[in-house]
């Protein structure tokens, strides 16, 4: 089952139901996905357990709304560690992230901009090196309890971080930077610890870069993201928060306009983006 937000032709509502083995049921008693997560997990538990009727012919679209806010974290697999180190002119800064207690967390996205599966993610123009980075995201609610699972595409500009680590919130959070799969894959139902992941890249229909890890290559318990991200904040309207890739590519890689992006983690879903560079294809999105 995926709790997914939906559209119907003709109608810009966004609604909240569940699919499961292809087929949309909706939830008409839960007004939005910011409402659900403010719920307690049993709460949200016995709100998806009476879907209604089928629903036909809907547009998926991201799976946040409201003041949800998406959060990542950073260095948390040895390959991202090295990858760091290997961009950065500050390279022990990454190695030191990477052994400290305190895990490196920083905002990526409010839910209006956030993308969904098949629409466009962004490189910037003024960035010489950009890649995807396929990462496990939790959904989290109101209490910190995860109540469920995405995949996200974190894209980044090494060039850009690499440059200053200072420049983070330049190489991280732009137009079309956070992209999330359209269903959520409830938590009761697969355990993210030990969740093969797994990004391919093709350009004119060739792979360019593929790779593979799984989630158990994670050096901190998922709980413990979590726990840092509500230490001293609220998230009234739940939080999701990407939990750091153990996939880069070589330095010599970069993505270029055209290719096509596409990640797998086994249980949670598939999210496959095409890629573009620039702000204005996403003017659209709005608040």
């Amino acid at each position: 089952m995926h709790i997914v937000r939906y559209r119907l032709e003709h109608d810009d509502t966004a609604r909240i139901g569940v699919r499961s083995d292809g087929v949309l049921r909706a939830l008409p008693a839960v007004p939005s996905m910011a409402a659900l997560l403010r719920l307690p997990l049993a709460d949200l538990r016995g709100a998806l357990a009476a879907p209604g009727e089928v629903v036909e012919g809907a547009a998926l679209l991201a799976p946040v709304d409201g003041g949800t806010e998406v959060w990542a974290a950073g260095v948390t697999y040895l390959r991202s560690r090295e990858a760091r180190m290997e961009e950065s002119t500050e390279a022990d800064i990454y190695g030191r992230v990477y052994d400290a207690a305190r895990p490196e967390l920083f905002f990526k996205s409010a839910a209006w901009r956030v993308v969904v599966d098949g629409d466009p993610v962004a490189i910037r123009a003024d960035s010489g090196l950009d890649v995807p980075e396929p990462e496990l995201a939790l959904v989290v609610n109101a209490l910190g309890e995860i109540v469920g699972y995405l995949v996200c595409n974190d894209m980044s500009s090494r060039s850009i971080e690499g440059e200053n680590p200072l420049y983070l919130p330049q190489a991280k959070v732009y137009a079309g930077a956070c992209a999330l799969s359209a269903g959520i894959r409830p938590a009761w139902e697969v355990a993210g610890d030990d969740l093969p992941v797994a990004v391919r890249v093709t350009r004119d229909g060739v792979a360019v870069w593929s790779g593979t890890t799984s989630t158990a290559r994670i050096k901190r318990p998922l709980a413990e993201l979590v726990s840092y991200l509500f230490a001293a904040d609220n998230f009234p309207d739940g939080a999701v928060l990407s939990t750091g890739t153990g996939l880069a590519p070589a330095m010599d890689f970069t993505l270029r306009p055209d290719d096509v992006v596409t990640i797998t983690i086994d249980g949670v879903g598939e999210l496959t983006n095409p890629v573009v560079m620039g702000k204005e294809h996403f003017a659209h999105l709005r608040p």
